[in-house]
């Protein structure tokens, strides 16, 4: 992937979220996704607990999890039957490739909770970084939906496990524009005794 040192620092300079509504295909292959999610999975993983899941949904079953979001809001919010629930098809559409991420802390290690779900985001972060070095867009969502319960429960998520969230993979339709980062000095600083 990365033949020297300026190719790495480069892909890390230049990695950006796409909006999901915007990616097109093509998506990463059967190969590159697994290839994308075993990189994923080299993270910081204190005991060895591998505290967290990736469920995939396929193309085939967009419109299974379209009726599970509007399930799960209706369920959750009282007078929403009836209502246009549009964005919830298109959130559950959009992008060619859809991943699910959930944190499942394992109880009573002696590992906090808390460093487990950081573990998790760490996958996050390097779901990320793989599409990005295999040439794909990549962005990852919560929202309503990272939030329900119910959905939560259809992707497996028992007592304590939580969605980390949805990442949509594609190719970007067009250039993605830079955000506005941090200033260095404002979020950065020495320790003073």
């Amino acid at each position: 992937m990365f033949n020297d040192t300026s190719s790495l620092l480069a892909h890390l300079a230049t990695r950006r979220s796409g909006k999901a509504r915007d990616m097109i295909a093509p998506g990463p292959d059967a190969a590159q996704l697994r290839d994308i999610i075993a990189l994923a999975l080299r993270t910081p993983d204190h005991g060895k607990l591998a505290p967290w899941r990736i469920v995939t949904i396929a193309d085939g079953q967009r419109d299974a999890f379209a009726a599970l979001l509007k399930k799960a809001w209706v369920a959750e919010n009282p007078g929403a039957a009836g209502m246009d629930l549009s964005a919830l098809d298109q959130f559950a559409h959009q992008a060619p490739t859809l991943l699910v991420l959930v944190s499942t802390p394992v109880p009573g290690a002696k590992i906090p909770v808390w460093e487990q779900q950081m573990s998790a985001g760490a996958v996050g972060m390097n779901l990320l970084h793989a599409a990005h070095a295999h040439g794909f867009v990549a962005s990852w969502l919560t929202g309503w939906a990272a939030f329900s319960p119910d959905v939560a429960a259809a992707f497996g998520a028992g007592d304590g496990d939580k969605i980390v969230g949805y990442f949509f993979l594609g190719t970007a339709s067009r250039d993605l524009d830079e955000r506005p980062r941090p200033e260095y000095d404002d979020v950065v600083r020495a320790w003073e005794i």
